[in-house]
């Protein structure tokens, strides 16, 4: 049984749903939870954008096309998503970040993200 990392988010409060629909998180429960064993550290809340969806793909990571095998339904513009820190911080790098929702974007972000990155991609 993998244990989850305590619930909090960038904010120091408790972590808010990302989404439901589609269903989002490494524990498929909603939520930017995280473990030890979630190397890709799924925390960052993010609003999907046609921009960011087109890079990801480019970089080798297609979150548009539904993967049913994978309980996988495909993204599209407007989503929310868990996605991993790294893959936003290089969005951000690359100038197509798409907008952070704080209250839902686990602290564990943080490892990998400096707060004023995710600050400047708010949604709130």
């Amino acid at each position: 049984m993998m244990d989850k990392d305590p619930e909090i988010n960038v904010l120091g409060g408790m972590l808010e749903a990302c989404s439901q629909d589609p269903l989002t998180g490494f524990f498929r429960d909603g939520h930017c939870n995280t473990c030890a064993a979630d190397q890709g550290s799924h925390t960052v809340c993010a609003v999907m954008t046609a921009e960011f969806l087109a890079f990801s793909k480019y970089v080798g990571n297609d979150l548009s096309t539904p993967r049913p095998e994978f309980r996988f339904p495909g993204l599209n513009p407007g989503d929310k998503w868990c996605l991993c820190a790294a893959r936003f911080l290089q969005a951000h790098d690359e100038g197509c970040a798409p907008r952070v929702s704080l209250a839902a974007t686990h602290k564990r972000a943080l490892d990998i993200v400096p707060l004023d990155v995710l600050e400047t991609h708010s949604d709130g």
